[in-house]
């Protein structure tokens, strides 16, 4: 015997008692589920918490991949329920990219998503690790650990470890040596 949910027969029964019913304009797209991940690290000349704050808060100034030419704000809320939102305008319109899960300051930042995939039409969602430990000279070490899954077309994986190479490597290390030195 198949059981099938309460409350998805109270929502057929409503909503065909106020005499509404399901549009069917084409047959539904089907695709398989995947999943992928990868690791990085980089390195920062900070002690872990200095590089957990500018890896955190406005990130405008390392973070170039953006819906909006000019955003009002970009900023990932280092908190437990905070957000990683893009704010368009002063209206408020905007994306939020991603949930923040865990916020440990100077030692780990786990963050879930669609990311840049939110507005285009396509359902990806990833979990976004990282760890920060102190190294001996000093500085940090970040170890960036993302797990995507869903609909994973051909190249995504590829596209999406050289993007986070590009924000690592070219943008935020070169921000943490202008800001923290070495």
């Amino acid at each position: 015997m198949r059981l099938v949910p309460v409350a998805l027969v109270a929502t057929l029964a409503a909503g065909t008692a106020l005499g509404l019913t399901l549009a069917r304009s084409a047959e539904p797209v089907r695709f398989a589920p995947a999943g992928f991940g990868f690791e990085l690290t980089a390195h920062s000349p900070g002690n872990p918490q200095a590089t957990y704050d500018l890896f955190t808060g406005d990130i405008a100034p390392w973070w170039d991949h953006t819906f909006s030419a000019k955003p009002l704000k970009l900023v990932l809320e280092a908190k437990p329920g905070g957000g990683f939102f893009e704010i368009f305008d002063e209206a408020g319109n905007g994306v939020k990219h991603a949930e923040v899960l865990v916020a440990l300051r100077g030692e780990e930042l786990v963050f879930r998503g669609p990311l840049g995939f939110g507005r285009m039409g396509v359902h990806l969602d990833f979990v976004h690790r990282l760890v920060l430990t102190a190294d001996e000279a000093g500085g940090t070490k970040l170890t960036l650990t993302v797990h995507g899954a869903g609909e994973v077309a051909e190249g995504v994986p590829e596209t999406v470890q050289k993007v986070w190479e590009h924000f690592l490597h070219e943008r935020f290390e070169p921000y943490a040596r202008e800001k923290l030195g070495g």
